[in-house]
């Protein structure tokens, strides 16, 4: 992005006032721009119809507003999944996904291009970390796919490419600007961020009392077996990450859920079910147990049979653990977090460092 100009769409709508109060404008032109920007969704100041000729183009001259657009788009034979590759204002791919479930549209958005946490089955990470999206691109993948489906997102999972809390400012602000009465007004009660386990990141945002569903990324069940798989671990050990977990719902209110990756061999035989129910006795939370995708690039990926899945389950849900087996959307189109935009990338059709 030119850092010469601004970015109007992270703006809050205070800090649109302030600097539409520096260009001289009357005070109800921000709730118009802002109104433009996060509900109109427009994609150009010439859009901004109501606004003088002569405003529209001095916000051209100063200011940045970011659109991402539609690389790639994979649409579920299976049912209604959409998976999208965005490509971002400098060149950069990341993936969301839209979902339709009974209670409505769900997104699934990333935060980052890449990742640095290098987790041992995950896509994502494969290449490392480029950068971190601005509140302005967050804004944009749910944007961008609410323009092209017609529909509105009605909740929202921080999930895809990329650690929410190691790009922790831009994602607070981003969910600010997401729950802002004057613009999409999504309740926070309807976005899930979902963790690796930055046990200083996970007590920062407990403090920010956003009403968010907390999510781990948990997928052991000890230090050493998670410490292979998820390299997070040798910074913040379980009993610390679970303790922080404590922690959040002491503060918030709001019932942690643990993400659970069924690994064949490695984190899913019956002893381990059970171990995993004595780690959260008393938790009363959920887990979702999901069944690990394969990656041709990671040595860790072998899928656990169905037979497998179901007695984990069985034997959580028999120890008063409330866990279900995630539902598969888009199994058809490889709607894993991660695949796409190594895909691509592997075609040749953009070519960054």
């Amino acid at each position: 992005m030119d850092s010469t100009k601004r970015d109007i769409k992270s703006m809050t709508l205070e800090e649109l006032a302030a600097f539409l109060r520096e260009l001289g404008q009357p005070a109800f032109r921000a709730k118009q721009v802002y109104a433009w920007l996060h509900s109109r969704l427009v994609t150009s100041f010439d859009q901004m119809t109501d606004l003088p000729k002569s405003l529209r183009a001095v916000l051209e001259e100063r200011c940045l507003l970011p659109v991402v657009q539609v690389e790639k788009k994979l649409c579920s034979q299976l049912d209604e999944t959409v998976k999208y590759l965005f490509r971002l204002p400098d060149g950069e791919c990341v993936e969301a996904v839209l979902m339709e479930y009974r209670h409505g549209t769900s997104l699934c958005i990333s935060t980052q291009v890449g990742c640095r946490m290098g987790c041992a089955f995950c896509a994502s990470t494969l290449g490392g970390l480029v950068r971190s999206l601005a509140p302005s691109e967050l804004l944009e993948e749910v944007y961008a796919a609410q323009r092209d489906s017609g529909k509105r997102v009605d909740s929202l999972v921080l999930m895809g490419i990329g650690e929410p809390l190691d790009n922790y400012d831009n994602v607070v602000r981003f969910l600010r600007l997401l729950s802002s009465p004057e613009g999409l007004n999504l309740s926070l009660r309807h976005v899930s961020l979902s963790t690796c386990g930055l046990v200083d990141q996970i007590d920062r945002l407990a403090q920010e009392k956003m009403g968010l569903t907390l999510s781990i990324s948990l997928h052991a069940t000890d230090d050493a077996t998670r410490s292979e798989i998820m390299p997070v671990n040798r910074r913040w050990p379980m009993e610390e990450l679970l303790a922080a977990c404590k922690r959040y719902f002491a503060v918030t209110g709001r019932r942690v859920s643990f993400e659970y990756a069924l690994i064949a061999g490695v984190n899913d035989s019956p002893q381990q079910a059970r171990q995993l129910a004595r780690l959260l006795d008393g938790f009363g939370c959920h887990v979702n147990l999901i069944p690990v995708n394969k990656v041709k690039e990671r040595p860790i990926n072998r899928r656990s049979s169905r037979e497998a899945i179901a007695a984990f389950a069985a034997t959580l849900q028999k120890l008063g653990v409330n866990a279900t087996v995630r539902r598969e959307l888009g199994a058809d189109i490889n709607a894993a977090c991660g695949q796409l935009r190594r895909e691509h990338r592997e075609e040749g059709a953009w070519d960054h460092a």
